[in-house]
């Protein structure tokens, strides 16, 4: 007869309870390579998400890259109890290939991909970021706005509320390229000028007083 130890138990009891429950996220775009016309435009960029408590960083990853119509995947991590972007004192989570170094400087505390949403702690009127692209520089702010313990039927992650357009992911295009798409989206202020890294917390205080 195989024995279970109570400390192993223990454990499991810990990530049932853990894994229980339904959060909703605002997760805002705070700083990346926009141009001014965009941020006139659009003073809040945000999308609300829900995700269950037993689902993956990676999986919230997803979520955040698809609401946010982006084509191409980059390097990516989230930073949990910090002040800020790049705070020493944040916890990393981040892919697997970057579990040895790190790109913020902090060691990295676990896996995207094993890292589950109920098992870091979060609570109602928590804030933390998310880094997209370690060239770009998309980088966001994600509210803990609501949990529920009781998850109702359906399919998870889903965005629940948009506000503000998506602005392009890249501005790189070369003569092959669809240039009337191009045209469009420059006559709508969409592409960057040279000013890259316009930070939309600064006409955004909802956002800059809580993390950045």
């Amino acid at each position: 007869m195989k024995r279970t130890s109570a400390k192993t138990k223990s454990s499991r009891q810990k990530t049932a309870v853990q894994d229980r429950g339904l959060y909703t996220l605002e997760v805002f775009l705070v700083g990346g390579p926009v141009t001014d016309e965009f941020l006139a435009k659009n003073p809040v960029v945000s999308r609300t998400i829900n995700i269950r408590a037993d689902q993956t960083l990676a999986e919230l990853h997803a979520a955040i890259f698809k609401a946010f119509e982006r084509d191409e995947q980059h390097m990516y991590e989230f930073q949990v109890g910090g002040k800020g972007p790049q705070d020493p004192k944040a916890h990393c989570y981040v892919l697997p290939m970057a579990m040895k170094d790190t790109f913020g400087g902090s060691k990295p505390v676990g896996d995207v991909t094993r890292t589950r949403l109920g098992s870091i702690g979060l609570k109602i009127g928590d804030a933390f970021g998310y880094w997209f692209d370690f060239g770009d520089d998309w980088w966001h702010q994600i509210n803990v706005v609501d949990f529920q313990t009781e998850v109702p039927k359906g399919t998870y992650p889903r965005v629940t509320k948009r506000v503000g357009e998506s602005p392009p992911q890249h501005d790189d295009w070369d003569e092959d390229e669809d240039e009337e798409r191009r045209r469009r989206m420059v006559e709508r202020g969409l592409l960057r000028t040279p000013e890259p890294n316009n930070i939309i917390s600064q006409i955004n205080p909802k956002v800059a007083i809580l993390y950045t």
